[in-house]
């Protein structure tokens, strides 16, 4: 789910901000964004996010503003280079002047904030900004939530809607399939002259076969179940948003048996409006923790 959270903490010789935005993903995916003298925290940083969130990509931005005089440190390999090479130019077309210091200040690279490492009062502050910044985001996200199990049971309902529909055109299946198969061969005794009484033993026996071959009843039982526990899931409190990628793959499952069975038109569009509807859920629910 997509949400922002910013966090915030100073101490006596430092502040810092924590910016949090997440963005809709299937796995947890973070992007940290840190300053040189941050990189050491990593993995202190990612542990904390994953202990709170389990899936989005999530764009972590710390910024640590150090108050006071700042040090530097100057990098004598990046000078010394600079103005050997500007030396170089004097001797070989002959020029005059002299090497101006301000230039040399102003290249980049040549000074840098001095890295003094971050003592434990600046490590609590970041850690106290960071949760902080979580704790918004997931009020957020909670927010957001709610509307999208909403949006779910919505369209679960509507799933729900499409199964009477398969049983009340199930009921008539046997015998449609024997009034089918009785008047196919009536037509082809019928249509080579010839006059033959039907058996009605051998009858039964291929109805039956056929029947057996697009009895869909436990698939039907199925699929009830698993949207009754997708309702269930949609109530949980914690990580649940596995649970229903795997209850939404087993009723598209279902749905396809059903379609591949069935040769009654009212099953086919009742089970390609179920298919429908669950490509939808599936692309919602994978927004879901």
């Amino acid at each position: 789910m997509t949400g922002f959270g910013r966090g915030a903490a100073s101490g006596e010789n430092f502040s810092v901000v924590v910016e949090i935005k997440t963005v809709n993903n299937r796995y947890l995916d973070i992007h940290l964004r840190l300053s040189q003298e941050l990189v050491a925290i990593e993995m202190l940083v990612r542990r904390i996010v994953s202990g709170r969130l389990s899936r989005g990509r999530v764009d972590v931005n710390i910024n640590l503003d150090r108050i006071g005089a700042a040090d530097y440190e100057v990098n004598h390999a990046l000078i010394a280079g600079h103005v050997n090479a500007l030396r170089e130019i004097q001797h070989e077309f002959n020029l005059g002047g002299e090497i101006d210091i301000n230039s040399v200040a102003r290249l980049p690279g040549a000074l840098t904030p001095a890295r003094d490492g971050l003592n434990d009062s600046q490590m609590a502050g970041i850690e106290e900004a960071l949760k902080e910044a979580l704790a918004h985001l997931e009020l957020m996200r909670e927010s957001e939530g709610a509307a999208l199990a909403e949006e779910l049971r919505v369209r679960v309902a509507k799933i729900e809607a499409e199964v009477p529909i398969i049983e009340n055109a199930a009921t008539g299946l046997v015998d449609a399939y024997r009034q089918r198969l009785k008047k196919r061969i009536t037509e082809l005794v019928a249509r080579g002259g010839q006059v033959i009484e039907l058996d009605a033993g051998r009858l039964a026996q291929e109805v039956a076969y056929l029947a057996d071959r697009s009895d869909i009843s436990e698939e039907l039982v199925r699929l009830r179940s698993h949207l009754e526990q997708f309702r269930a899931a949609l109530e949980e409190k914690g990580e649940v948003g596995k649970r229903l990628d795997f209850l939404l793959q087993e009723l598209n499952r279902e749905a396809n048996t059903v379609l591949s069975k069935s040769t009654e038109i009212a099953i086919k569009d009742a089970a390609l409006a179920i298919k429908a509807e669950v490509e939808k859920l599936r692309e919602q629910a994978q927004n879901v923790e």
